[in-house]
């Protein structure tokens, strides 16, 4: 056993925390830009989860290469995210979902 694993509890109670303070802000929040915000927490609190659980019960690396894989998405969710508030913007000029039915018409 590890250092790490005498705190692993630790680990996933600050990880369960992070991830419903995220859940919690995407349900909550109107803001697109607040709700994005939420999924990288939500995303983050799951890279602290599995790199904890990686450095616990294996020698090998999948833990890390998930998160790094995890961190790409993110990345790229974000970049096709902030295009699509950038250009809802310009139409509308607000960043609320509530009037995001709007674009049904």
């Amino acid at each position: 056993m590890t250092s790490l694993g005498d705190s692993l509890e630790h680990y996933v109670l600050l990880s369960s925390i992070i991830f419903i303070l995220g859940g919690v802000g995407f349900l909550s929040r109107r803001n697109v830009l607040v709700q994005l915000m939420s999924i990288e927490l939500m995303l983050n609190s799951v890279n602290l989860l599995l790199v904890a659980f990686n450095r616990v019960h294996g020698d090998d690396m999948r833990g890390q290469m998930f998160a790094f894989f995890i961190i790409a998405v993110a990345a790229a969710e974000v970049a096709v995210g902030l295009a699509i508030i950038l250009s809802y913007y310009r139409l509308k000029s607000t960043v609320y979902t509530d009037e995001a039915d709007l674009l049904k018409h």
